[in-house]
């Protein structure tokens, strides 16, 4: 195997795809190492969450443009070490542990090296592992956003989580506890126990039925079971989706608000996040953990049954 690489060297040894597809795409290679444009830091990844959805998406393979991308490295969930800054960047220095969502036209984690805009990146929460903490970017960000920013959840209010044991929806039924919601879940019957010790009030399995009059229904799930979501909703009640955009007329017919967004890098919500951690009130929760060389063995997981949470690549 090729020598990791160090910081200014020409190589590193990177997960790569050469052609759109999906995890058979993937090879174990050397690759050039990133260099720190303006404004960016160069980080040594030590850890890299991956999302299965990701290889679906145009802009995992394009530019915002159109245009291709390929040979890309996936995984935008990064946890690692600063190891170089372009000139004039301020506000991190080299040795800092630092979490980041990187955007998804870029180049992922899943290497030794990448480069993160500097503004972007956020504390890693002090009690986490860098597995751990790679957790966190996509998918406790996404959940903030749609509770927080988009649901604006109140507390009090009553909330359904669907898909409960997922790697976004085990942060959503976490934080809309503490957001002060009323949780209840759905998932997989195996799920139930997981689901409640998170802090769901009620866990309701896949297939049976589910009560309405929620305040706030989170979709990680989509499909089928977004559109049985409308009608658990109060008349005034927000859906959030995150899958597909829902449909209004749909929505409007139950008196509804429903919203789709993608989330977006937000350093100032990753360190809210970091320190919920490190206060104990926010739970990783990681599902299985590959070495980098297996990179797209973890992928391939994606399509059988696996323990609830997120899949994390380690680099270092």
């Amino acid at each position: 195997m090729t020598a990791p690489a160090r910081p200014g060297a020409d190589a590193m040894m990177a997960l790569r795809a050469h052609a759109r597809g999906g995890p058979e795409q993937f090879v174990y290679e050397q690759a050039p190492a990133p260099a720190p444009g303006p404004g960016e830091a160069l980080v040594a990844v030590h850890a890299a969450g991956i999302t299965f959805a990701e290889l679906t998406w145009d802009l995992s393979w394009t530019t915002k443009d159109g245009r291709d991308r390929t040979p890309v490295i996936p995984a935008h969930e990064m946890s690692g070490t600063v190891a170089g800054l372009a000139d004039g960047v301020t506000g991190v220095a080299v040795g800092d542990e630092v979490y980041a969502l990187i955007d998804f036209d870029r180049d992922g984690a899943a290497a030794e090296f990448t480069t993160v805009p500097a503004a972007e990146l956020a504390a890693k929460p002090r009690s986490a592992s860098h597995a751990e903490a790679a957790t966190l970017p996509l998918a406790a960000l996404t959940a903030w956003q749609a509770l927080a920013d988009y649901a604006a959840l109140e507390p009090g209010e009553r909330v359904l989580v669907h898909g409960g044991a997922g790697g976004v929806g085990a942060f959503a039924v976490q934080l809309a506890v503490i957001l002060g919601g009323r949780v209840t879940a759905t998932g997989r019957s195996g799920d139930a126990a997981f689901v409640r010790n998170l802090g769901a009030e009620a866990f309701v399995s896949a297939g049976d039925p589910v009560p309405a009059g929620f305040d706030v229904v989170i979709d990680t799930v989509g499909g089928a079971v977004l559109d049985g979501s409308y009608r658990l909703l109060r008349a005034g009640g927000r859906l959030v989706t995150l899958g597909a955009p829902p449909s209004q007329e749909r929505a409007k017919e139950f008196g509804a608000h429903a919203m789709f967004f993608v989330v977006t890098p937000d350093p100032g919500e990753l360190a809210q996040l970091a320190k919920l951690v490190d206060e104990g009130r926010l739970h990783t929760v990681v599902s299985r953990s590959f070495p980098l060389e297996d990179g797209r063995l973890a992928f391939e997981s994606g399509s059988r049954p696996r323990p609830p949470g997120k899949t994390v690549l380690t680099v270092r």
